[in-house]
């Protein structure tokens, strides 16, 4: 047996509960993994509360990442004792995910850990650290460089924000944050933010141009922000998009990206290639400062999850939540 949160809809209505489960009761797949920690992102929020259609198959153990030690492999890529890391493939949503102390998933979901890092390290950056990372190198093969102007990161405070901030300033590039939490602004210049900007400027509807300001952008939030966004980019910028905490829809007109050259790229973690997601995770060991690892995380039990959702959804908790799967 072992401890999980599941979520199960049925007559009774949809409900997530800390439940004992049946190892029996694992999917298929070629690796057992126990679990050390698993993280809270805003995926897993709106999967625990229903607020969103993340769910694709009930019962359904949530938890888009892990990190833990393999406990038994029919795979010739792992033996039982190696420790690995998981990020997306949809787990959490298809297939049972890391909110748990087991998991079983197939082996090529799975990315050695780098020595660099410690399990809770490899928490504390997770999916939206490794989000994060996926949007800078997007950033960097698309030319921009850290002496053509500022670089914007919108929602700066959640998780992906945080570790872009941390990276792209240890980069070399002078980052502005965005944020609506003005009691943040000393938390975000201690990961490298010059300067700190209300998120309210790009809340709102806007024009289709404004003066011309970034030569990049990680955006989080989507909707009427990333549109903003864009509006206000240089000649020929780049923003990267992997979020939609304001919304989906993306209000905007084409005058960017024919009168400027401006260009949108979207960063898709769930599916990336294995051989960029072990180049992210490479470049994580090597371009982010662990010291700020401390700073953008904070850890929290298995049975804190269901309660900590909706706070997460929100916009209530700073940085990253580490979940500790034994507590």
């Amino acid at each position: 047996m072992f401890k999980a949160v599941l979520i199960e809809k049925d007559d009774a209505g949809y409900r997530a509960t800390l439940a004992d489960v049946d190892d029996a009761r694992l999917p298929e797949g070629d690796v057992t993994v126990h679990i050390a920690y698993s993280t809270l992102n805003y995926k897993d929020g709106l999967a625990i509360t229903g607020k969103g259609p993340v769910v694709r198959k009930f019962p359904m153990v949530p938890g888009i990442d892990f990190v833990g030690m393999v406990e038994a492999s029919s795979n010739a890529a792992y033996k039982a004792g190696d420790t690995v890391v998981l990020n997306g493939w949809g787990v959490g949503e298809g297939h049972w995910g890391g909110l748990a102390q087991k998991a079983r998933v197939n082996a090529e979901w799975l990315v050695p850990l780098p020595a660099a890092f410690s399990p809770k390290q490899a928490m504390a950056i997770g999916t939206a650290g490794y989000t994060a990372m996926l949007c800078v190198m997007r950033l960097e093969r698309l030319g921009v460089k850290p002496d053509q102007g500022e670089i914007l990161v919108t929602g700066a405070n959640g998780g992906v924000g945080s570790v872009a901030v941390s990276l792209l300033a240890k980069l070399g590039y002078r980052v502005v944050a965005s944020t609506g939490r003005p009691n943040e602004v000393d938390y975000l210049k201690s990961l490298g933010a010059v300067e700190i900007v209300d998120r309210a400027q790009f809340s709102t509807p806007g024009k289709p141009l404004t003066k011309e300001r970034w030569a990049g952008a990680v955006d989080t939030v989507g909707s009427h922000t990333i549109a903003n966004v864009c509006a206000g980019m240089k000649y020929r910028g780049v923003v990267a998009a992997c979020g939609l905490a304001q919304g989906m829809d993306f209000p905007a007109t084409v005058a960017p990206f024919i009168l400027r050259g401006v260009t949108l790229a979207g960063v898709d973690s769930v599916y990336c290639p294995r051989e960029e997601r072990i180049e992210a995770w490479q470049r994580l060991a090597r371009d982010l400062d662990p010291a700020h690892l401390d700073l953008i995380s904070h850890e929290v039990g298995l049975a804190d999850v269901i309660r900590l959702a909706g706070e997460l959804l929100g916009g209530q908790v700073r940085g990253r939540l580490i979940v500790n799967v034994d507590h």
